[in-house]
């Protein structure tokens, strides 16, 4: 074995191959694994302003749900509208629109969410912080909280600590995840004799 974790053995065609006896130091923990997810299933969306995606995870560390902003099942998303603003507001996405939290809820591949913890892109407004507490989700980690100061986000922060649901923003080791598509295909090292 050398220095850096790796046994060489030779074989008969005449190239050595090193065999890894020391895992990765650069795998993605679970937090940020997670969060990664509720990211990636945000490109699932449809909305053109707002692209938001929930994973929730139980105590195990095993994905129980994933969800992302979208129109109702059944419901053509050519036929709703997207926009933010109208005169009139049923012609905004508002009153049509379910968040990632009711779809990873609804989602979810197990009898109940109770104790799980929700990751989520966006902080989640008072009609998902209701569906978070009856649900029974313990905590909710999010990425940003840019509605702060609005009255969803702060009923939303209130019913939280009235139903003593831990809330904290997500603190990412890295800023950027990269997808390679391409990496499955290298093949590894061998070196000659």
């Amino acid at each position: 074995m050398n220095g850096d974790g790796q046994l060489q053995t030779s074989f008969s065609n005449g190239y050595a191959c090193e065999m890894i006896c020391k895992k990765r130091d650069d795998y993605l923990e679970w937090p940020e694994y997670f969060m990664a997810v509720a990211f990636l299933s945000a490109q699932r969306s449809k909305d053109p302003n707002s692209q938001v995606g929930a994973c929730i995870v139980n105590s195990e560390k095993k994905i129980v749900g994933i969800g992302y902003n979208g129109m109702p099942n059944g419901c053509s998303d050519d036929l709703l509208p997207w926009t933010r603003t109208a005169d009139n507001k049923l012609n905004t996405k508002y009153p049509y629109v379910c968040h990632a939290e009711l779809n990873a809820i609804m989602n979810k591949n197990s009898a109940d969410v109770k104790g799980c913890s929700i990751y989520v892109a966006l902080f989640p407004c008072n009609e998902c912080a209701k569906l978070i507490i009856q649900a029974g989700i313990k905590e909710v980690i999010f990425m940003s909280d840019k509605y702060h100061d609005t009255p969803e986000m702060m009923a939303a922060r209130r019913l939280f600590d009235l139903a003593g649901i831990l809330y904290r923003k997500f603190k990412p080791k890295c800023s950027k995840i990269t997808i390679d598509f391409d990496s499955i295909n290298s093949k590894p090292s061998q070196k000659p004799l």
